[in-house]
């Protein structure tokens, strides 16, 4: 394997509550990889009927939200009406594109319970011309992501194509995201994108023999096609795609234009985003301005 251009690590951040997730992109070292430029990982954690885990309705612009469970389950709700209960397996794409309010919360029938949350929270950047497209949200079942073997790995492609199996979930721009699970002896050669990262979530993982710790990840080579593989139960994700050019980024907010996030923020400020319906909670607008 060819020495990776970019090895990345997590930053900690408190959501509030106690619910910490380990933030990957944006980081110092690179803003994105394809459209991808905000990546957390949060959990396996376990919550009582004491924890408060939600998120009140907050505002994005100008990208893509992509919620991804393997363990948990959410209740999403967004100010275009939809609401949505979020499980293991499925694909749920927000469009923010010209502004969205959304909330991200316990379910009804799992907050008086213990409850285990895992899973992976991305952000897409939208081509530039597509930044003020209206706001929308799809949900993509399990049972419609394509499984697949290769070398003994069970794969998901989430979104994108690989290995002649495509996602069914509509994006705006080349998108590669795969979710992947070995095995002690499983091997195969990871398929190849304009730009691509692996992100460890769990176990020993190797890349042409090389050990890739957890939570790590590695933004690959262009062109290169490391091997990977595991010596126990292990799981990892492939993502890429074409890159967008870089962005502006305040808060919750993306654009190609400074001057979108300002607006933006003095919307938010001033309560003119659509609200979420039955949500009367919000979560402030940050002292910083950008």
């Amino acid at each position: 394997m060819n020495t990776p251009s970019t090895t990345i690590r997590p930053r900690l951040l408190d959501l509030g509550g106690g619910f910490t997730v380990r933030r990957l992109l944006p980081a110092a070292q690179r803003q994105a990889v394809g459209p991808f430029l905000f990546f957390d990982h949060f959990g396996p954690v376990t919550a009582g009927p004491d924890d408060n885990h939600d998120v009140r309705p907050h505002p994005h612009i100008g990208l893509a939200t992509v919620t991804y469970l393997f363990e948990g389950a959410m209740q999403h709700a967004d100010s275009t009406g939809v609401q949505q209960r979020i499980e293991p397996g499925a694909i749920n794409w927000m469009t923010a594109g010209r502004g969205i309010v959304h909330s991200e919360r316990t379910p009804v029938d799992l907050k008086d319970v213990q409850r285990r949350s895992h899973g992976l929270q991305l952000w897409a950047a939208l081509p530039a011309e597509d930044e003020e497209l209206p706001p929308s949200f799809v949900h993509t079942p399990a049972e419609q992501i394509p499984s697949l073997e290769v070398g003994g790995a069970q794969l998901r492609v989430l979104i994108g194509s690989a290995f002649g199996a495509t996602s069914p979930v509509a994006v705006r721009s080349p998108t590669l995201y795969v979710d992947i699970q070995l095995d002690t002896g499983d091997a195969f050669p990871l398929p190849l994108a304009t730009e691509r990262a692996l992100y460890v979530v769990d176990g020993p993982v190797q890349l042409d023999g090389e050990m890739v710790p957890p939570f790590t990840m590695l933004v690959l080579t262009p062109g290169d096609e490391p091997m990977i593989s595991a010596t126990g139960l292990a799981r990892a994700v492939l993502i890429g795609g074409e890159p967008l050019g870089h962005r502006h980024l305040y808060w919750n907010f993306v654009s190609s234009r400074k001057e979108r996030l300002v607006q933006a923020a003095d919307d938010w400020a001033a309560g003119r985003f659509d609200t979420v319906p039955g949500e009367t909670e919000f979560i402030p607008l940050p002292d910083r301005r950008p």
